[in-house]
């Protein structure tokens, strides 16, 4: 499913999958998330250990110079996002 064919009834049916532990359903939300530069949604499975979410974030984060993101990221354990501000502070 991309953004451009998911309805609201889609994106709800994915939503209550992933709420009963679909990992499909996680990583395609993940996946749409991703794709709408919906950080709060993806802070949110982040949150909850999906490691693509993660990801996803520090990508973001690195390609807008997100210093305060890349912090908050690397303090929850992100390697990535550490070595991320090592390279924007040096």
């Amino acid at each position: 499913m991309t953004e451009s064919n998911s309805t609201a009834s889609e994106l709800r049916d994915l939503r209550a999958r992933a709420a009963r532990g679909d990992q499909d359903a996680v990583d395609e939300l993940v996946e749409l998330a991703g794709s709408r530069n919906d950080l709060d949604e993806l802070r949110t499975f982040a949150d909850a250990g999906s490691s693509d979410a993660v990801d996803i974030l520090v990508e973001l984060a690195g390609e807008r110079g997100d210093r305060t993101e890349l912090r908050r990221l690397a303090t929850a354990g992100s390697q990535d996002a550490a070595d991320i501000l090592e390279e924007l502070d040096s």
